[in-house]
């Protein structure tokens, strides 16, 4: 059995982990407890996963020695404000990356602060990039409970040991870097980092310092970005994302341009059709 096990801070809030050798989705095994009457709080981890999913039902791939995590909660605030917690958790799981790596193996922030060789950073809404290629994903899923609330399932998939392969992107391990880190040992970090994030968005109250945290680790602010709609492509500058969490684009006609949802692209790749 996978030793998974809460950081101490986690641990002393009352937190909760199932960890597993393989599973077929810890996002399934988090709504399920949600649909029978869990009071949250609780942490599906696995080191494998067969049935893996990502945003628009894509699959993700989990081999063994990877992290799949998924937290269920059930947090006091209206729906709106419960889609923002993608942000706290991009900000909790850089965090722990930055805990957890080997000092000089990653640059942090906007402007790469620190010195070393590589660059770490959030890409909107829910990827955490490495030299610009998809290191982990976040998904955020919504689930009823008997009691009629609704829980939140917020999935993180990390590369540490291996990345997945024939994507349309362009996807990275840990140890790709050289960067030698169990599963375990990074789940422990992102338990207690989601924490400290999670009870500074205090149940959407404080939504605009998540926000700040989160810009201060973007990727692409100021850059030729392409959204991939339905309706089709937007095509600007990536001014910002606003309060509610919004990706603002300035176009070339100088607008202003809010989205809520797409697939982003940055440099060289948002400046061909896609």
């Amino acid at each position: 059995m996978a030793s998974f096990a809460l950081g101490p801070i986690a641990t002393s809030r009352g937190y909760r982990v199932f960890g597993f050798d393989e599973t077929g989705s810890t996002s399934s095994d988090a709504s399920r407890a949600a649909e029978a009457g869990d009071v949250g709080e609780v942490w599906f981890a696995a080191l494998k996963q067969t049935a893996g999913r990502g945003r628009r039902g894509r699959a993700w791939e989990t081999p063994p020695g990877n992290l799949a995590a998924s937290l269920m909660i059930v947090p006091d605030c209206e729906p709106a404000l419960a889609a923002t917690l993608g942000f706290v958790a991009g900000v909790a799981l850089n965090r722990a990356l930055i805990a957890t790596l080997p000092a000089g193996v990653f640059k942090t922030g906007i402007d790469g602060a620190g010195g070393s060789a590589h660059r770490l950073a959030l890409k909107w809404p829910n990827d955490l990039l490495a030299d610009g290629a998809k290191l982990a994903g976040i998904l955020l899923e919504a689930q009823k409970r008997p009691d009629g609330q609704h829980a939140v399932v917020i999935g993180f998939g990390v590369n540490i040991v291996s990345a997945p392969s024939g994507l349309p992107y362009p996807a990275v391990s840990l140890r790709d870097f050289g960067a030698e880190l169990s599963a375990e040992t990074i789940f422990a970090a992102l338990a207690d980092e989601w924490v400290i994030a999670y009870e500074l968005w205090a149940n959407g109250r404080n939504v605009s310092d998540i926000l700040g945290l989160w810009r201060e680790a973007a990727a692409g602010i100021g850059a030729e970005v392409a959204v991939r709609q339905d309706a089709g492509v937007v095509r600007g500058l990536f001014e910002t994302i606003d309060d509610t969490g919004r990706l603002i684009v300035r176009a070339n006609d100088n607008s202003r341009i809010a989205i809520s949802a797409g697939d982003v692209h940055f440099g060289v790749t948002a400046s061909v059709r896609i």
